[in-house]
């Protein structure tokens, strides 16, 4: 991946069950030097998750508390729960000049953009039907009925807001599916604000 004298925030959405986490973990694994961001959240922890690597359980008062001396670049309210992105560890990421990836909702995704207006890029994935979804949320075997109607009515809502991200890309096939994020995100790196200068040229912009 190319170096850039500037980071960039690749903000990920979709709806529940879309995709974006086994997104976000497969360019990890193909990228050494990119950071994700461990959102805070007061949802219970499940069996296979571990504190501090997939997020930072928290109770209640302590996420208040976090709100209270303003730690948080956005929260929000998902599926019952609240979620947060720690703002000093976006700054440290820019700072360094590394590509950091999120994992949000579209309220997130909206609140990260005006908060880093020329530091991020946001993408949308999207499943190629419906039909695709409800097959994925149920075979996570992790929800109960009730929340996987829940996650399928959101999910209708959540799309409607698809044509106002920078891109929008089609998880019907996983690695198909990364292979397209990694080319956004090469294709973004290479914008001149973020290469520039370059050696001795003198290039005005």
């Amino acid at each position: 991946m190319i170096k850039t004298r500037k980071g960039l925030l690749v903000i990920l959405s979709s709806p529940s069950g879309g995709g974006k986490t086994s997104v976000y973990k497969g360019l990890l694994l193909r990228h050494e030097d990119f950071l994700y961001s461990i959102s805070v959240t007061t949802r219970p922890k499940r069996a296979d998750e571990k504190d501090g690597v997939d997020y930072f359980f928290v109770s209640d008062d302590e996420f208040d508390t976090m709100i209270e001396k303003k730690e948080f670049v956005e929260w929000a309210w998902v599926h019952g729960y609240r979620y947060g992105t720690l703002k000093k560890f976006v700054d440290k990421a820019l700072v360094e000049g590394r590509v950091m990836l999120f994992d949000v909702d579209v309220q997130g995704a909206e609140s990260i953009r005006k908060a880093y207006p020329q530091h991020s890029v946001r993408i949308f994935i999207i499943p190629p039907t419906k039909e695709e979804l409800e097959r994925r949320l149920r075979a996570r075997g992790t929800d109960p009925e009730e929340t996987i109607l829940v996650r399928l009515k959101n999910a209708d809502e959540e799309v409607k807001h698809a044509p106002y991200y920078d891109y929008i890309v089609v998880n019907d096939e996983l690695a198909r599916c990364i292979d397209d994020v990694e080319k956004i995100i090469s294709a973004e790196l290479m914008r001149p604000f973020r290469v520039l200068p370059v050696g001795d040229w003198e290039i005005n912009g």
